[in-house]
This record gives structure tokens, sequence and C-alpha cells, in this order.
């Protein structure tokens, strides 16, 4: 009829944002609590895809009001398993095909750098040994896990690649915290 509008028809909703398809690819392995959800981001996307515990719920409550997983009864301490269903199944393969976003760097030695001007004399070389010191001891950790994937039968790809990003990370920021002093150095 001229003039009426209709509404809009019902669809998947949104696009995923990056956390809420962590967390369904996550789900697509295995059936499992938030708490188990928090534990399983940490091990095997931790390192580089950040995700707070309240962001983990909050998400999962938004994707089971829009239909994507669905709930089991409660376990042990009130826990309640997720499952992904049909539907976020369909949305996690349209959000894993489409091009992933813009990087999103957040690095606070960066920032504290940035405005160094500001330390007490002696502060700034404090933090960068601190800083080198974990970014050494995450790339033996890398190191470590590429020697155990080295003696797997098989090896997931994927995981592999992600690996070999951490690994060159790594060594691409520890050979930076060697250059660091000359950088940082007054010039004329």
């Amino acid at each position: 009829m001229p003039g009426v509008t209709s509404p809009p028809a019902e669809g998947p909703g949104p696009r995923l944002n990056a956390t809420a398809a962590a967390l369904l690819g996550l789900l697509l392995e295995k059936e499992m609590t938030g708490w188990d959800l928090i534990a399983a981001a940490q091990e095997r996307i931790g390192e580089f895809w950040s995700l707070t515990q309240s962001q983990v719920y909050r998400e999962l409550a938004a994707m089971a009001e829009r239909g994507l997983v669905s709930a089991g009864p409660p376990g042990p301490r009130e826990r309640k398993p997720y499952a992904v269903t049909p539907a976020g199944r369909s949305a996690f393969a349209e959000w894993l095909d489409g091009e992933p976003g813009a990087d999103q760097v957040r690095i606070p030695l960066l920032l504290t750098i940035a405005f160094a001007g500001h330390l007490a004399p002696g502060r700034l070389g404090e933090i960068v040994d601190a800083q080198r010191a974990v970014h050494a001891e995450r790339l033996a950790r890398y190191r470590a896990a590429q020697e155990q994937l080295a003696g797997a039968r098989t090896v997931d790809p994927a995981r592999l690649a992600t690996l070999e990003f951490g690994l060159r990370h790594e060594q691409a920021v520890l050979d930076w915290f060697a250059a660091l002093p000359g950088i940082l150095a007054p010039h004329p």
C-alpha cells in the first residue's frame, strides 16, 4: 500500500564481532561452559587475542539472544554448557569467509615510551629490561612448542601458522629491544 512501509525482514542480525566469532570457533570444536571457554581461549588464542571473563559472558548472552548458541542445563556450580546452533554455524562461516578487520595494535610499552619524558631517570631502563625478559621467555615457550610439534605425527597447519607468527614476532621484538638504546640516545 502506498505510504505504508514494511518492517525490515528478520535476518541473522549484525555481522559478528571478532570476539564473538572466536568464541563460536572454539564452541565448534566442543560444547563448553563460559568458564571452559575462558580457559580454552587463553590456551588457544590468548597470545594474540585477549578475552576477559566479562567479555566472554557478555558475548555468550548476546549470542544466545540472537540464537547463535544455545545453553544446556546448568551443571556443577550452575555453569551452563553452550553449543553452537545452525544459525551460529552460518554466522561463523560468514564471518570467517569475510575480510579480516584492520589490526588493532595496543602495546602498553610503546605508550610508556611515548611519554617516557615524564618518567624518573632510570625508570624507562627498568621497564624495558622487564619487558625484554617477558618477550625472551615467550620466545622460549614458542620454541619449545615448535619442538613439540616437530615430533607430532600430525600437525594442524593453522596452529603451525599462528605459532610461526609468534616466533617471528617475538624475535622481531627482541631485535628491536637490542636496537632501542641507540634509538633512544640523544641525537645532535
